[in-house]
């Protein structure tokens, strides 16, 4: 009889032994799961970030290539002027 009774007694030992790591593991998770929160909210600034940052160089990629030098800038309204004379030439051509 006494060897039922060790072996209730034992298996109710290591019963209380799993749900002791169940619990651990249980918390471990919850941990886990607290800075894998953490971690996506970081990487979500991260992401915003990059974005501002990106939107940021567009600008000043389209302002170097605008800046330029007086000769561009009237390199470019000598060629406006072209395009607008060819119109004006084609628009009354196209009158008669």
């Amino acid at each position: 009889m006494s060897s039922v009774a060790d072996q209730l007694n034992s298996v109710l030992q290591k019963t209380a032994r799993v749900i002791e790591l169940c619990n651990a593991l249980q918390e471990e998770n919850d941990l886990l799961k607290q800075e894998n929160q953490a971690v996506k909210g970081a990487l979500d600034n991260a992401k915003t970030q990059r974005a501002e940052l990106e939107e940021k160089l567009r600008v000043l990629k389209l302002a170097k290539s605008i800046e330029g030098t007086s000769e561009k800038t009237l390199d470019i309204k000598q060629k406006i002027n072209d395009f607008v004379r060819e119109i004006d030439k084609c628009v009354v051509l196209l009158k008669k």
